[in-house]
């Protein structure tokens, strides 16, 4: 058997809250394209997610490196989700390789929109698919699951 390692993926991004005026601002340190705003703290970090997965998604769509989070020291954090997380991890391997969109698309047998669609943060792709696109990669996707703080 050869040698594994195994990397495991949080992205959770700590997030600057500011009163101004009536209303709570939001941006991110680590994406500064990052900015929205909420009438409570609990409904501007709600909204925070949302911008998050958009701001990211115009790295991914750029083509440029998404920015690692930053510790939280204590801040409120933005967890992306498991499905987002995967894409990201996808584009990573992708750019680390030198692998673009049509040469995936080949690898994989499928048109090159569908991989578009894989790394569309907002497109509602199955897991299995970004799976499939990391195993073609050399890759393995691992899910699991812990005990709650």
């Amino acid at each position: 058997m050869g040698s594994q390692t195994t990397a495991s993926v949080r992205l959770a991004y700590p997030v600057a809250l500011r009163e101004h005026q009536d209303t709570i601002l939001v941006s991110f340190p680590d994406v500064p394209e990052a900015l929205t705003e909420g009438q409570t703290t609990s409904e501007a970090l709600e909204e925070a997610g949302d911008c998050l997965v958009a701001a990211l998604g115009g790295y991914v769509q750029g083509d440029r490196g998404v920015p690692k989070p930053s510790p939280a020291h204590g801040a409120p954090v933005v967890e992306l989700s498991p499905i987002v997380t995967a894409k990201i991890a996808l584009y990573h391997a992708m750019r680390d390789q030198r692998v673009d969109r049509t040469a995936l698309a080949e690898r994989l047998r499928v048109a090159e929109n569908m991989i578009s669609r894989l790394l569309d943060l907002d497109h509602r792709s199955h897991i299995d698919q970004i799976a499939d696109a990391l195993d073609a990669l050399g890759k393995h996707l691992v899910v699991g699951v812990h005990t709650a703080a």
